[in-house]
């Protein structure tokens, strides 16, 4: 990830690699999401000869499961801090921002960013740069988180501490998924037809993978979290006692994915 809007950076100031734990919580987003990202790769036909791209790729398991599961030829996983990607037949790492202007590793029958672009600004540029790297009949697929925590949601311990996460973060390293309902759009502006989006709630259940995922990303946005002045370290704590009580009622963010097809060049097969 590149300098956000906030003027931090969401590897340096917030989520740090190097800080113990961090692979295990970005393991759990996986384990809520990966399933749901999975089912819409093969549905659009990702399987063998499919060279793809995965970008923000963090410990992999998008990719391996590219590789493992619909066979595809290759995937070339990118990511600022490439720490967490491992060894795998058919796997190519690649450390690189996405955001760079000379950020330009050929064209790809499937790319795909999840929960990346939410953290960088320049929204519009990033996903034509994206559909750029996209062959001709190929997709772009992009997935970002959608805050449900609106102003009609119940007041709970969690809904709180969300609300105060999400501005945590907007106001240190520039998080900012007001934008995200947007995809569609911005996918069709980028040249691409048809364009289609789905949205993917997993249940928040005591000792899951997504509620150890949250009570893991509050540990690290605690200090933002405190700076807005929303919440304390009390409620932060009363949150993650709530995820893991049987009162626990909330929606989780959902996982918004949004997909489109570059046209085929005239006489050639899609």
């Amino acid at each position: 990830m590149s300098t956000a809007a906030g003027g931090g950076r969401y590897g340096e100031d917030v989520f740090r690699p190097e800080e113990a734990g961090e692979g295990e919580r970005i393991d759990y987003g996986a384990l809520a999401y990966d399933d749901t990202t999975m089912a819409r790769l093969r549905a659009l036909g990702a399987g063998p000869g499919w060279h793809c791209l995965d970008i923000g790729a963090g410990t992999g398991t998008v990719s391996r499961r590219l590789l493992d599961e619909a066979g595809v030829a290759s995937v070339l996983a990118v990511d600022r801090d490439v720490r967490f990607l491992p060894d795998h037949p058919g796997l190519d790492v690649l450390e690189a921002d996405v955001t760079a202007r000379g950020f330009s590793p050929g064209r790809f029958r499937l790319v795909h960013a999840r929960f990346v672009l939410m953290h960088l600004a320049e929204h519009e540029r990033l996903v034509t740069k994206l559909a750029e790297l996209v062959e001709p009949g190929g997709f772009l697929v992009l997935g970002d988180a959608v805050d449900l925590t609106s102003d009609r949601a119940p007041g709970t311990p969690y809904t709180a501490v969300m609300r105060a996460m999400w501005q945590g973060l907007r106001e240190t390293i520039g998080t900012d998924v007001s934008w995200v309902p947007s995809y569609p759009q911005l996918l069709r502006g980028a040249g691409l037809a048809p364009v289609a989006a789905e949205i993917h709630v997993p249940p928040l259940e005591p000792g899951s993978p997504i509620s150890r995922f949250w009570a893991d990303t509050w540990e690290r946005s605690r200090a933002a979290m405190r700076a807005t002045g929303l919440v304390d370290d009390a409620a932060v704590d009363a949150a993650v006692r709530w995820l893991d009580s049987p009162e626990c009622a909330s929606l989780s963010a959902g996982l918004l994915t949004a997909w489109g097809r570059k046209p085929a060049e005239a006489g050639v097969p899609g």
